[in-house]
């Protein structure tokens, strides 16, 4: 446990501040575990607890004002950004804005203890136009209950913590072994990822450049372009592929009766490995339609320079904002 006193009495309250700031801003950091910490510290007498707390909310808060300020000029695109680590960003967004518009006051009360809601609160409280002042009272009510919460547990339990720390010093070989564990946990939700998503990898795949020279030939008429990005991801300004249409991919049951059947349809999305598109078209194949996915999506037809243009305005979804 002297290790630990030592590095706590130290550095516990930079410790605090910038592990709360950069969970805050969405990076993989444990501030809880910080916050368990710092309060042992206190019970330990070689930290403040006014300071430790003051610290640990001024991060958070810091970290929460800077992406709100980000979503209110970005908007779409950062919330867009933001999802992309989500299991399903085709409808992270969307269903994060609306149980945000509908409970926004009481998310951020709670956000800092549910991973993922508490990096997507501050930008949607931007984007969506609540008042700083109100989104400042309410967060910093949250970021309160945070740290006072992990902070007492630390205090309550600082003769529990320090037998773990005594457990891991006389048995280095524990963390090893948990390390390996995670590691073979990782690999295996891959392969599990891997194995699930299989099924969509028989679907047919075309280069754009095969697309383009297809594009130029007679065989213009039989084509169709499909959009499949969801429409979350579009903001003032985006673009598709010029001539494409989009459909909604969370809604396919309702878009097929618009499909016609006597065209090669060709689908492409942003997500890596055309995930949506892949599965876009492994749908619409067993419904028997002729679909295909173009390899590297909308990136790759930018970078080869063929033609796109500006999503029209009736297909930009708007985000619901608080009155103000």
């Amino acid at each position: 446990m002297s290790g630990f006193l030592s590095l706590t009495s130290q550095h516990g309250y930079t410790i605090i501040f910038v592990s709360v700031f950069l969970e805050a801003i969405g990076l993989p950091v444990p501030a809880a575990l910080a916050l368990v910490a710092g309060g042992a510290g206190v019970a330990s007498g070689i930290l403040y607890a006014p300071t430790a707390v003051l610290l640990a909310i001024a991060g958070m808060l810091l970290g929460d004002s800077l992406l709100y300020v980000l979503g209110s000029y970005m908007g779409w695109a950062l919330l867009g950004f933001l999802c992309k680590v989500s299991a399903n960003p085709e409808t992270c967004i969307l269903r994060s804005a609306e149980s945000f518009y509908k409970r926004g006051r009481t998310t951020l009360l709670l956000a800092k203890f549910v991973p993922g809601i508490n990096t997507m609160a501050p930008p949607l409280a931007g984007s969506m136009k609540m008042r700083f002042g109100e989104f400042l009272g309410f967060d910093i009510a949250g970021a309160s209950l945070y740290a006072l919460a992990y902070g007492t547990i630390g205090f309550l339990f600082r003769d529990f913590l320090a037998a773990i720390t005594r457990s891991f010093q006389t048995a280095g070989h524990v963390g090893e072994n948990v390390i390996i564990v995670a590691a073979c946990a990782f690999v295996a939700h891959r392969l599990w990822l891997y194995w699930k998503n299989r099924v969509y990898r028989v679907v047919p795949r075309v280069q754009v450049a095969e697309l383009a020279t297809k594009l130029q030939s007679e065989e213009l008429g039989q084509i169709l372009l499909v959009d499949v990005r969801s429409h979350g991801y579009y903001d003032a300004g985006a673009a598709r592929i010029r001539g494409s249409i989009r459909i909604e991919p969370n809604k396919l049951s309702e878009e097929i009766a618009n499909l016609p059947r006597d065209k090669d349809i060709y689908l492409y999305c942003t997500c890596q490995r055309e995930a949506t598109s892949a599965r876009v078209a492994y749908l619409l194949r067993e419904q028997g339609f002729k679909a295909f996915v173009i390899v590297g999506g909308l990136a790759a037809w930018r970078k080869a320079g063929l033609a796109v243009e500006n999503v029209p305005d009736s297909d930009l979804v708007h985000l619901p904002t608080f009155s103000r």
